[in-house]
């Protein structure tokens, strides 16, 4: 799967467990560590677990792709699941203000969501 599927496809499994301010960041002009960035707050420990987790699995079982690494715990607020492209950072809002990953890599583009992930959410009943 390409970098960008694979930024797009965190996004998505992110967006699923209602993650919150979720930006997909093309750094492949401004670093050589990585293509993308995937950012998402969750509110609490267990919504963060619940991200992480349906990144990770989701990624595993259908996909057969594993973190080349992991960092942070959900007790910090900041998880970061390395695949090695794509780096998922999954935190809390008032730790994700403080770090301001935004800001620090604001010369990187901000990609947008699929159009088909748009229409999905356009036409989900409203509750």
């Amino acid at each position: 799967m390409d970098s960008k599927k694979l930024a797009l496809l965190c996004r998505e499994l992110a967006d699923n467990k209602k993650a919150e301010d979720i930006v997909v960041l093309d750094v492949r002009k401004v670093s050589s560590v990585t293509d993308y960035f995937v950012i998402a707050s969750g509110t609490s420990e267990p919504h963060l677990r619940s991200i992480m987790d349906e990144i990770s699995d989701t990624l595993r079982e259908e996909h057969d792709i594993t973190p080349s690494g992991k960092d942070g715990t959900i007790n910090n607020a900041w998880v970061v699941l390395d695949y090695f492209d794509v780096m998922v950072h999954v935190m809390r809002a008032d730790v994700r203000e403080r770090y301001n990953l935004e800001g620090l890599w604001n010369d990187a583009l901000r990609v947008k969501p699929r159009a088909a992930a748009k229409a999905k959410k356009k036409s989900a009943p409203k509750t």
